[in-house]
Protein backbone atom coordinates (compact mmCIF):
# COMPACT_ATOMS: atom_id res chain seq x y z
CA UNK A 1 0.00 0.00 0.00
CA UNK A 2 2.90 2.37 0.67
CA UNK A 3 4.80 1.56 -2.27
CA UNK A 4 1.81 2.16 -5.02
CA UNK A 5 0.99 5.59 -2.51
CA UNK A 6 4.99 6.64 -3.68
CA UNK A 7 4.21 5.93 -7.36
CA UNK A 8 1.27 7.75 -7.25
CA UNK A 9 2.20 10.95 -5.58
CA UNK A 10 4.49 11.56 -9.06
CA UNK A 11 2.19 10.56 -11.32
CA UNK A 12 -0.60 12.87 -10.01
CA UNK A 13 1.81 16.00 -9.71
CA UNK A 14 2.46 15.51 -13.32
CA UNK A 15 -0.73 15.50 -14.24
CA UNK A 16 -1.64 18.52 -12.12
CA UNK A 17 0.85 20.20 -14.09
CA UNK A 18 -0.16 19.51 -17.32
CA UNK A 19 -3.84 20.62 -16.25
CA UNK A 20 -2.57 23.70 -14.92
CA UNK A 21 -0.39 24.79 -18.11
CA UNK A 22 -3.98 23.87 -20.49
CA UNK A 23 -5.73 26.04 -18.14
CA UNK A 24 -3.67 28.97 -18.37
CA UNK A 25 -3.29 28.56 -21.85
CA UNK A 26 -6.73 28.56 -22.41
CA UNK A 27 -7.38 31.36 -20.43
CA UNK A 28 -4.75 33.84 -21.89
CA UNK A 29 -6.03 33.18 -25.55
CA UNK A 30 -9.64 33.74 -24.06
CA UNK A 31 -8.96 37.07 -22.84
CA UNK A 32 -7.13 38.16 -25.97
CA UNK A 33 -9.94 37.09 -28.11
CA UNK A 34 -12.68 39.27 -25.89
CA UNK A 35 -10.84 42.58 -25.60
CA UNK A 36 -12.61 45.46 -26.90
CA UNK A 37 -10.59 48.32 -28.06
CA UNK A 38 -11.42 51.78 -29.40
CA UNK A 39 -8.36 51.35 -31.73
CA UNK A 40 -8.00 47.86 -33.19
CA UNK A 41 -5.17 47.12 -30.89
CA UNK A 42 -5.98 44.08 -28.82
CA UNK A 43 -3.08 45.27 -26.01
CA UNK A 44 -5.72 48.15 -25.02
CA UNK A 45 -9.37 49.09 -24.20
CA UNK A 46 -8.61 53.14 -23.99
CA UNK A 47 -10.78 55.52 -26.07
CA UNK A 48 -8.62 58.96 -25.86
CA UNK A 49 -11.58 61.51 -27.03
CA UNK A 50 -9.61 64.82 -27.65
CA UNK A 51 -11.15 68.08 -27.27
CA UNK A 52 -11.54 71.82 -26.81
CA UNK A 53 -10.65 72.48 -22.99
CA UNK A 54 -12.81 75.50 -23.79
CA UNK A 55 -15.70 75.11 -25.61
CA UNK A 56 -18.63 75.50 -23.68
CA UNK A 57 -21.10 73.36 -23.40
CA UNK A 58 -19.75 70.90 -25.90
CA UNK A 59 -16.55 70.20 -24.04
CA UNK A 60 -14.51 72.64 -21.56
CA UNK A 61 -13.04 71.71 -17.90
CA UNK A 62 -15.56 73.33 -15.20
CA UNK A 63 -14.35 75.34 -12.35
CA UNK A 64 -13.54 72.38 -10.06
CA UNK A 65 -11.12 70.56 -12.84
CA UNK A 66 -13.74 68.17 -14.27
CA UNK A 67 -14.28 67.19 -17.80
CA UNK A 68 -17.95 68.65 -18.93
CA UNK A 69 -19.95 69.15 -21.50
CA UNK A 70 -22.48 67.67 -24.03
CA UNK A 71 -19.55 66.09 -26.28
CA UNK A 72 -17.64 65.06 -23.39
CA UNK A 73 -20.74 63.27 -22.05
CA UNK A 74 -21.64 61.66 -25.21
CA UNK A 75 -18.15 60.63 -25.69
CA UNK A 76 -18.19 58.94 -22.17
CA UNK A 77 -21.63 57.45 -23.19
CA UNK A 78 -20.41 55.47 -25.95
CA UNK A 79 -17.31 54.00 -23.52
CA UNK A 80 -20.01 52.62 -21.86
CA UNK A 81 -21.70 50.95 -24.47
CA UNK A 82 -18.95 49.02 -25.28
CA UNK A 83 -16.94 48.43 -22.37
CA UNK A 84 -13.75 50.91 -23.44
CA UNK A 85 -12.16 53.36 -21.09
CA UNK A 86 -12.74 56.92 -21.33
CA UNK A 87 -9.47 58.49 -21.44
CA UNK A 88 -10.57 62.70 -22.31
CA UNK A 89 -7.31 64.50 -24.05
CA UNK A 90 -8.12 68.37 -23.36
CA UNK A 91 -5.75 71.01 -25.89
CA UNK A 92 -6.18 73.94 -27.24
CA UNK A 93 -8.10 74.06 -30.29
CA UNK A 94 -5.20 75.51 -32.65
CA UNK A 95 -3.36 72.02 -31.56
CA UNK A 96 -5.98 69.52 -32.72
CA UNK A 97 -4.33 68.46 -35.78
CA UNK A 98 -1.09 67.80 -34.38
CA UNK A 99 -2.52 65.88 -30.90
CA UNK A 100 -4.98 63.77 -33.64
CA UNK A 101 -1.86 62.73 -36.15
CA UNK A 102 0.45 62.38 -33.31
CA UNK A 103 -1.96 59.37 -31.89
CA UNK A 104 -2.46 61.42 -28.37
CA UNK A 105 -5.90 61.17 -29.09
CA UNK A 106 -8.13 58.98 -30.90
CA UNK A 107 -10.75 61.64 -32.52
CA UNK A 108 -11.51 65.64 -32.66
CA UNK A 109 -14.67 65.51 -31.06
CA UNK A 110 -15.48 68.91 -29.76
CA UNK A 111 -18.14 70.93 -31.71
CA UNK A 112 -16.11 70.44 -34.84
CA UNK A 113 -17.09 71.71 -38.20
CA UNK A 114 -17.71 69.51 -41.18
CA UNK A 115 -18.28 72.28 -43.79
CA UNK A 116 -15.18 73.24 -45.51
CA UNK A 117 -13.54 70.31 -44.03
CA UNK A 118 -14.99 67.62 -45.66
CA UNK A 119 -12.17 66.23 -47.27
CA UNK A 120 -9.69 66.20 -44.63
CA UNK A 121 -10.85 64.00 -42.17
CA UNK A 122 -12.62 60.93 -41.60
CA UNK A 123 -16.30 62.04 -40.16
CA UNK A 124 -18.96 60.28 -37.95
CA UNK A 125 -22.46 61.11 -38.87
CA UNK A 126 -23.75 64.70 -37.75
CA UNK A 127 -25.04 65.40 -34.43
CA UNK A 128 -25.71 68.81 -34.27
CA UNK A 129 -26.57 71.93 -36.35
CA UNK A 130 -25.01 75.27 -35.91
CA UNK A 131 -25.40 78.97 -37.02
CA UNK A 132 -22.34 81.68 -37.34
CA UNK A 133 -23.53 85.23 -35.58
CA UNK A 134 -22.38 88.00 -34.40
CA UNK A 135 -22.57 88.65 -30.98
CA UNK A 136 -22.14 92.37 -29.59
CA UNK A 137 -23.18 94.39 -26.06
CA UNK A 138 -27.15 95.95 -26.18
CA UNK A 139 -25.99 99.45 -26.02
CA UNK A 140 -23.06 99.12 -28.86
CA UNK A 141 -24.97 100.71 -31.50
CA UNK A 142 -24.61 97.75 -33.98
CA UNK A 143 -27.37 96.24 -35.32
CA UNK A 144 -27.08 95.18 -38.78
CA UNK A 145 -23.27 93.23 -40.30
CA UNK A 146 -23.21 97.09 -42.30
CA UNK A 147 -22.43 98.56 -38.90
CA UNK A 148 -19.50 95.91 -38.57
CA UNK A 149 -17.31 98.43 -41.09
CA UNK A 150 -14.37 99.81 -39.29
CA UNK A 151 -15.23 98.12 -35.93
CA UNK A 152 -12.86 95.54 -34.04
CA UNK A 153 -14.51 91.89 -34.37
CA UNK A 154 -12.91 89.54 -32.44
CA UNK A 155 -12.85 85.79 -32.98
CA UNK A 156 -11.22 82.08 -31.87
CA UNK A 157 -8.58 80.85 -33.52
CA UNK A 158 -8.98 77.71 -36.03
CA UNK A 159 -12.93 78.21 -35.93
CA UNK A 160 -15.37 78.27 -38.59
CA UNK A 161 -15.56 81.88 -38.08
CA UNK A 162 -11.97 82.64 -38.40
CA UNK A 163 -11.87 80.69 -41.53
CA UNK A 164 -15.03 82.95 -43.10
CA UNK A 165 -13.56 86.23 -41.80
CA UNK A 166 -10.33 84.95 -43.35
CA UNK A 167 -11.17 83.74 -46.79
CA UNK A 168 -10.93 85.68 -49.72
CA UNK A 169 -14.21 84.85 -51.23
CA UNK A 170 -16.24 85.35 -47.76
CA UNK A 171 -14.32 88.84 -47.24
CA UNK A 172 -15.55 89.37 -50.74
CA UNK A 173 -19.09 88.70 -49.50
CA UNK A 174 -18.26 90.80 -46.51
CA UNK A 175 -17.04 93.65 -47.94
CA UNK A 176 -19.51 96.06 -47.16
CA UNK A 177 -19.98 95.06 -44.11
CA UNK A 178 -16.60 93.97 -42.62
CA UNK A 179 -13.76 96.16 -43.36
CA UNK A 180 -12.28 96.63 -39.72
CA UNK A 181 -9.58 94.91 -38.07
CA UNK A 182 -9.54 91.61 -36.90
CA UNK A 183 -8.42 90.18 -32.99
CA UNK A 184 -7.75 86.47 -32.82
CA UNK A 185 -7.59 84.75 -29.71
CA UNK A 186 -7.20 81.48 -28.64
CA UNK A 187 -10.32 80.43 -26.85
CA UNK A 188 -14.12 82.27 -26.84
CA UNK A 189 -13.75 82.51 -22.85
CA UNK A 190 -10.67 85.33 -23.61
CA UNK A 191 -12.58 86.80 -26.35
CA UNK A 192 -16.13 87.57 -24.46
CA UNK A 193 -13.99 88.78 -21.19
CA UNK A 194 -12.18 91.11 -24.27
CA UNK A 195 -16.13 91.91 -25.86
CA UNK A 196 -17.34 92.61 -22.24
CA UNK A 197 -14.62 94.99 -21.64
CA UNK A 198 -14.63 96.94 -24.64
CA UNK A 199 -11.47 95.82 -26.00
CA UNK A 200 -13.62 94.57 -29.15
CA UNK A 201 -17.03 95.45 -30.62
CA UNK A 202 -18.16 92.84 -31.82
CA UNK A 203 -17.70 89.14 -31.50
CA UNK A 204 -18.00 86.47 -34.55
CA UNK A 205 -19.12 83.29 -32.89
CA UNK A 206 -20.92 80.38 -33.09
CA UNK A 207 -24.88 80.65 -31.87
CA UNK A 208 -24.31 77.69 -29.06
CA UNK A 209 -21.48 78.93 -27.56
CA UNK A 210 -23.38 83.18 -27.63
CA UNK A 211 -26.77 81.56 -25.99
CA UNK A 212 -24.06 80.18 -23.14
CA UNK A 213 -22.88 83.46 -22.81
CA UNK A 214 -25.64 85.48 -22.92
CA UNK A 215 -27.62 82.93 -20.43
CA UNK A 216 -24.79 84.16 -18.06
CA UNK A 217 -24.73 88.01 -19.24
CA UNK A 218 -27.67 89.62 -20.28
CA UNK A 219 -25.79 92.33 -21.39
CA UNK A 220 -25.24 90.32 -24.58
CA UNK A 221 -27.18 89.69 -27.89
CA UNK A 222 -26.73 88.48 -31.25
CA UNK A 223 -27.93 90.33 -34.48
CA UNK A 224 -30.69 88.95 -36.37
CA UNK A 225 -28.40 88.31 -39.40
CA UNK A 226 -26.63 85.83 -40.15
CA UNK A 227 -23.45 84.80 -41.15
CA UNK A 228 -23.32 81.42 -42.07
CA UNK A 229 -24.54 77.75 -41.12
CA UNK A 230 -22.75 74.18 -40.50
CA UNK A 231 -23.04 71.03 -38.98
CA UNK A 232 -20.74 69.45 -36.00
CA UNK A 233 -19.45 65.79 -36.36
CA UNK A 234 -16.53 63.89 -35.20
CA UNK A 235 -13.20 64.27 -37.07
CA UNK A 236 -10.91 60.98 -37.32
CA UNK A 237 -7.75 60.04 -39.21
CA UNK A 238 -9.04 58.88 -42.54
CA UNK A 239 -7.86 55.37 -41.79
CA UNK A 240 -9.89 54.31 -39.00
CA UNK A 241 -12.92 53.30 -40.72
CA UNK A 242 -13.57 50.72 -38.08
CA UNK A 243 -13.25 53.06 -35.25
CA UNK A 244 -15.50 55.18 -37.10
CA UNK A 245 -18.06 52.77 -37.24
CA UNK A 246 -18.27 51.69 -33.95
CA UNK A 247 -19.05 55.01 -32.97
CA UNK A 248 -21.50 55.66 -35.36
CA UNK A 249 -23.39 52.18 -34.42
CA UNK A 250 -23.17 53.57 -30.74
CA UNK A 251 -24.39 56.86 -31.72
CA UNK A 252 -27.47 55.82 -33.34
CA UNK A 253 -28.28 53.09 -30.35
CA UNK A 254 -27.77 55.86 -27.96
CA UNK A 255 -30.14 57.86 -29.84
CA UNK A 256 -32.19 55.03 -30.02
CA UNK A 257 -32.96 54.26 -26.14
CA UNK A 258 -32.88 58.13 -24.94
CA UNK A 259 -29.78 58.23 -23.67
CA UNK A 260 -29.13 61.39 -26.18
CA UNK A 261 -31.85 63.56 -25.48
CA UNK A 262 -31.35 63.17 -22.00
CA UNK A 263 -27.66 64.56 -21.79
CA UNK A 264 -28.88 67.18 -24.44
CA UNK A 265 -31.40 68.11 -21.87
CA UNK A 266 -28.60 69.04 -19.81
CA UNK A 267 -27.65 71.55 -22.29
CA UNK A 268 -30.35 73.65 -22.91
CA UNK A 269 -28.67 76.50 -24.84
CA UNK A 270 -27.98 73.53 -27.67
CA UNK A 271 -30.64 71.16 -27.01
CA UNK A 272 -32.85 72.58 -29.76
CA UNK A 273 -29.58 72.15 -32.41
CA UNK A 274 -28.72 68.08 -31.71
CA UNK A 275 -30.07 65.76 -34.48
CA UNK A 276 -29.32 62.77 -33.40
CA UNK A 277 -32.48 61.02 -33.46
CA UNK A 278 -34.74 63.58 -34.76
Amino acid sequence: MKKTQKILVPIMAIVMAAVLLVGCGSNSSSSDATKETASGDASTTVFKHGFDLDYRPYSYIDDNGNNSGFDVEMAQAVCDYYGWQYEAVPFNWDAKDAELNAGSCDCIWSGFTINGREDDYLWSKPYSDNTQMIMVKKDSGIETLEDLAGKKVGVQTATSAYDLLNDEEGQKELAETFDGELRVYDTYTTAITELEAGAVDALAIDVTRANEAIEKNSAFECLEEELGSEQYAIGFRKDDTELCDKVNAALDALAEDGTVAKIAAKYPEIEEYITLGK
